[in-house]
């Protein structure tokens, strides 16, 4: 169903919320689909990013960095490591803990997962240029700092 679909009422197709939850819907299609083909999911490159950028990590660590709940990081670095994308060894500062480690072949896997993104954002996006998409982005951001902040506060 379209914005412009006659059938949808006038009063949803100028509500940012029923906007908002319908990119959102075709938006996680195209991930799933883009990172099923090539041979991931969501989980596995928001944990990916998040070794990238912060270095070896525990899997609590990870967890709260990607927002992903603590049994579904055990399940998808098991999955990972599985693949020899990431290394789980113990923490030598606490025996009980583990330490996640970015992989060469995790790191090989996040590029091609950040080609895959691509192509889906400029999918997402085509109708759009380029300042267009920057500004969305922006504002999109905005929105859901401000939501975040109110949580963290509230």
């Amino acid at each position: 169903m379209t914005t412009s679909d006659a059938r949808t009422p006038a009063r949803l197709r100028r509500t940012p919320s029923w906007l908002i939850n319908l990119v959102s819907a075709h938006s996680h299609r195209l991930v799933a689909d883009g990172f099923a083909a090539a041979g991931a999911r969501g989980y596995h490159f928001r944990l990916l990013t998040a070794l990238h950028e912060y270095g070896p990590s525990s899997q609590a660590d990870l967890g709260r960095r990607s927002g992903i709940d603590r049994s579904d990081v055990v399940a998808a670095v098991n999955e990972l490591a599985a693949k020899g994308m990431v290394d789980r060894s113990p923490d030598p500062s606490d025996r009980r803990r583990n330490v996640i480690t970015l992989t060469p072949e995790g790191t090989r896997h996040l590029a091609e997962l950040d080609e895959v993104l691509t192509r889906i954002q400029d999918d997402l996006l085509a109708p759009l240029s380029p300042d267009e998409r920057t500004r969305l982005t922006e504002l999109l951001a905005r929105v859901a700092d401000h939501h975040a902040d109110n949580r963290r506060s509230g």
